[in-house]
């Protein structure tokens, strides 16, 4: 089969089935997610040469009791209270669990890119199972927790992330190609560019705007709030992204290998799909907090 029809397939396949979970329902994104970080999880124990039968049972039993607990809090309490036999319910902070998650996601996260720009090419066994944690699994959380917004699920906060992404990496490759010539970080991902990586910011804030515009269609008076928040997420989405992207690409680089796995025809792993995503999570999470407080 031709190499250009099956990336198209492959990739067509993968944003039907995206779309798909997450316009479903609740449960079915949370669900696909959870098969999204065990397929990384296993990627990614391949990337870093860990025990991965160890690694995929803590990553999933630690992502569905998180889930249960912040996404079915009710239903959670009122199960382990008729198992206890008792007849208050127990309480879980969820706003505390997951501040408490965002300063281990973040403080991992700062160390990813001290990894990045560090020259060594070996990894400790104790920092690949640290990277396991903040870079791969708590970000899976995150992305799920942000699709919540500030009350109920709403599909659009995701969708609206991930056209995003998208925007932002198909134009920061098109225009590094078109005009590109100074190298963004030639050590790691030789095809990146200066002037692809600002091609990709103007194109997604440009995409944030649309989508504040015409997709998420919020109140008159909280238009132009939407617009400007709409396009710092752009902002963000495109700088955390590339590094994210970078940072993947330097596990594979060292790894030596080209692709995260092999399960997309044409596109490799779930992890190439998903990197810059997963590092993008907790940042969009920590600005959503700022926004709540603030306002």
């Amino acid at each position: 089969m031709n190499e250009t029809l099956k990336r198209t397939i492959s990739g067509a396949v993968y944003i039907a089935l995206l779309l798909t979970s997450i316009l479903f329902s609740t449960e079915s994104f949370i669900i696909l997610f959870g098969i999204f970080l065990v397929i990384a999880t296993y990627e990614f124990c391949n990337l870093v040469k860990i025990n991965k039968y160890f690694a995929i049972l803590f990553v999933s039993l630690f992502y569905s009791i998180v889930s249960l607990i912040s996404f079915y809090r009710t239903e959670t309490e009122s199960y382990i209270s008729k198992i206890l036999k008792e007849n208050t319910l127990l309480t879980v902070n969820t706003d505390k669990l997951f501040s408490v998650l965002l300063i281990i996601t973040l403080i991992i996260s700062i160390k990813c890119i001290v990894f990045l720009f560090d020259d060594t090419q070996i990894i400790s066994k104790v920092s690949k199972y640290i990277y396991l944690i903040g870079y791969i699994m708590l970000p899976f959380l995150f992305i799920v927790k942000i699709s919540f917004g500030i009350a109920a699920y709403n599909p659009k906060i995701i969708i609206g992330l991930f056209i995003l992404i998208w925007t932002n990496d198909t134009f920061a490759y098109l225009v590094g190609k078109s005009i590109g010539k100074h190298k963004l970080f030639e050590r790691i991902s030789p095809k990146k560019t200066i002037e692809g990586f600002f091609g990709g910011v103007v194109f997604a804030a440009f995409a944030g705007f649309l989508i504040s515009k015409f997709y998420i269609q919020p109140t008159p008076e909280f238009s132009n709030k939407s617009i400007l928040i709409w396009m710092i997420i752009a902002l963000i989405v495109s700088v955390f992204g590339t590094i994210g992207d970078l940072i993947e690409s330097k596990f594979k680089r060292i790894a030596g290998v080209k692709d995260s796995g092999s399960i997309m025809p044409g596109h490799g792993g779930v992890l190439d799909r998903l990197d810059s995503v997963i590092f993008v999570a907790p940042v969009i999470y920590l600005f959503y907090q700022i926004l709540y407080y603030v306002s």
